[in-house]
């Protein structure tokens, strides 16, 4: 069974972090991890412009620095670009200095898309300390999630994945999609449908 909310306990455990936008208005926030590549990114960059969707999308260094142009194409999309450190790295397994060199290595190639944006980082898995998160806010505003769509799992039917995407939705709600080739089957099958199915009910579609 796909885990799309962390318990409310990580809350309290990583204080400072935001997991939930506004919700006075029907407004869910859209966010794509691991990103930017050329297979993936322009596809959902051209779903979110139908809706006039704004999204934030948390990319990996590395990925920004093979593809700065499709980096270039989502700043000038209208959308913002997060932090995602450079190699993916779990902040449970890699030592505190590797972490924290990594991350300023991807801010280090984002700045060079889009310099003095505001800054935003999403730890990949999730995966991140108490201790790590409280450097970090310094810094950044860590961004985790009400929604993780689920949509890398292989093992998810697409039908099941926009299913359950749309009945968790919620006002105010950070959801989370990946634009990257493990998630393309789904990603395809579910974006262009969970847009749709929202703005029928009267949502709108921001930016953190």
């Amino acid at each position: 069974m796909p885990h799309h909310r962390l318990p409310d306990v990580m809350h309290r455990w990583l204080p400072g972090t935001i997991w939930r936008g506004p919700a006075a208005e029907r407004t869910v926030y859209l966010t794509f991890d691991d990103g930017p590549i050329p297979e993936e990114t322009p596809w959902v960059l051209e779903q979110l412009a139908e809706y006039n969707a704004k999204a934030l999308f948390f990319c990996v260094g590395d990925n920004v620095e093979r593809h700065p142009e499709i980096a270039k194409q989502v700043v000038e999309a209208g959308h913002q670009l997060g932090n995602h450190t450079h190699h993916h790295l779990s902040g449970w397994t890699t030592s505190r200095t590797q972490y924290l060199a990594d991350i300023a290595r991807c801010q280090e190639a984002l700045e060079r898309v889009r310099p003095q944006q505001q800054p935003f980082f999403r730890p990949p898995y999730g995966r991140i300390t108490p201790g790590l998160s409280r450097t970090l806010s310094a810094q950044y505003q860590v961004i985790m999630w009400d929604l993780l769509t689920c949509d890398y799992d292989a093992s998810y039917a697409p039908e099941a994945c926009l299913r359950d995407a749309l009945r968790l939705t919620r006002p105010g709600a950070v959801v989370v999609f990946h634009d990257s080739l493990k998630a393309s089957r789904n990603l395809r099958y579910v974006l262009p449908r969970y847009l749709a199915e929202l703005a029928e009910r009267g949502y709108q579609f921001a930016a953190l």
